[in-house]
């Protein structure tokens, strides 16, 4: 198996970059496009897939359940969206941690000139 590379600090990645980034071959990363719905990249104009550096994480991610930890495609797809799941609770949780706190400075301001 061929070692991740570090991912450069960009936007945008196409599939050649990406596959050179992950050491998969794009029929691969195509073919992981159709089974996990974690990873959808852009298509530009030309109907060129555009990675994001979250998609390429989600890709070394996937690479690892299945060729170092063995998962099967429908294991990796469980545990992937069960990642992306707590993701998102500890999105909302942040959140709402953080609007619980403009709201107490919202109300010391408005105590503040009452």
């Amino acid at each position: 198996m061929q070692i991740t590379l570090p991912i450069p600090e960009k936007k945008y990645f196409k599939i050649g970059e990406v596959s050179k980034i992950t050491g998969l071959e794009p029929h691969v990363l195509r073919f992981w496009e159709s089974e996990f719905r974690a990873l959808s990249p852009r298509k530009d104009s030309g109907n060129q897939r555009l990675y994001t550096r979250n998609d390429i994480e989600t890709i070394i991610y996937i690479k690892k359940l299945l060729y170092q930890e063995n998962y099967t495609i429908a294991g990796a797809k469980k545990k992937v969206d069960s990642r992306d799941n707590e993701e998102t609770v500890k999105s909302k949780q942040n959140f709402e941690e953080e609007l619980f706190a403009v709201k107490k400075g919202l109300q010391e301001i408005r105590e503040l000139l009452d």
